[in-house]
């Protein structure tokens, strides 16, 4: 699994989008060859920033198929690292974005059927 920390970006939605798609856009290829999942992972921001953020992920998750992206946002970085495990784990997961606040649900529990 690549984790990748997403730089810090401006507090205005519109302004925040526009800084990640240029990060994004530079970023090399190579980043998901060396595994099949990628875990972004962004700075806490109000639900302004969800709209975007989620699209984002759900693209990059369509152009890197049969790989799999997802993110976290949060600053709890024990929480961050347990969804991030999970979602490494989790092979039908793609596409989504979660927050992370540490204090949660308690543990995920990966159900297979």
């Amino acid at each position: 699994m690549n984790a990748v920390a997403v730089p810090p970006l401006p507090k205005e939605p519109l302004a925040a989008a526009g800084a990640f798609y240029d990060w994004w856009r530079s970023l090399d290829a190579h980043l998901l060859a060396a595994d099949d999942h990628m875990t972004l992972i962004f700075a806490p921001a109000d639900h302004t920033h969800r709209a975007w953020r989620r699209a984002a992920v759900a693209e990059w998750a369509r152009a890197a198929a049969p790989a799999r992206v997802n993110a976290v946002a949060g600053d709890d970085p024990a929480a961050l690292a347990r969804v991030a495990q999970w979602l490494a784990a989790a092979p039908g997961v793609t596409g989504q974005l979660f927050d992370c606040d540490g204090v949660g649900a308690g543990e995920a529990v990966l159900l297979r059927g």
